[in-house]
């Protein structure tokens, strides 16, 4: 009886182990950098233990976010044409959600919009296109005034312009 518990226990070992050294070889393929097995062990450790500390479930679990209206979308929507280097933001497009609870003051939100390109000239006509040419995707800092949500736009930072293909 004592040799089968010895023998689980030994494969455990080896499997936490071959899954280590799987993880620091990938690590090293991957950022062509020698890891940092200290902080590769800390951010698993965090992990674990955030899985099962009852305050912490809302930083381990991913949850859906929550679309919140903004007040002032013309004023995000030229910030946003501003720092993404485009021609026009469409403010009907734009979805606003949050991953806080909307039930604090201050909120950071994420901000998806589609962003138009100048026209296009082909051989003398100019051909002025409906459909979008980007995707911008920003975040920023939001607080409840006295007339609803309102974006903080000097917090705006771009995260990501995507070019669509059609």
């Amino acid at each position: 009886m004592a040799n089968k518990i010895v023998r689980i226990i030994l494969i455990i070992i080896l499997f936490v182990i071959f899954f280590e050294v799987g993880l620091f070889s990938s690590y090293t393929l991957v950022t062509s950098e020698a890891p940092n097995i200290q902080g590769l062990m800390e951010m698993q450790v965090d992990k674990i233990t955030s899985i099962f500390n009852p305050e912490k479930v809302n930083e381990a679990l991913i949850k859906d976010p929550t679309p919140v209206n903004i007040t002032n979308k013309k004023d995000v929507a030229l910030k946003m044409e501003e720092m993404s280097k485009v021609d026009g933001v469409n403010v009907d497009s734009m979805n606003v959600s949050t991953r806080d609870d909307t039930k604090n003051k201050n909120l950071t939100v994420n901000i998806e919009a589609l962003g138009y390109a100048s026209p296009n000239s082909t051989s003398g006509q100019i051909i002025i296109s409906q459909d979008p040419s980007y995707k911008i995707i920003a975040s920023a800092d939001a607080t409840y005034r006295g007339n609803g949500l309102m974006v903080d736009a000097d917090t705006v930072t771009i995260t990501s312009v995507l070019k669509l293909y059609r």
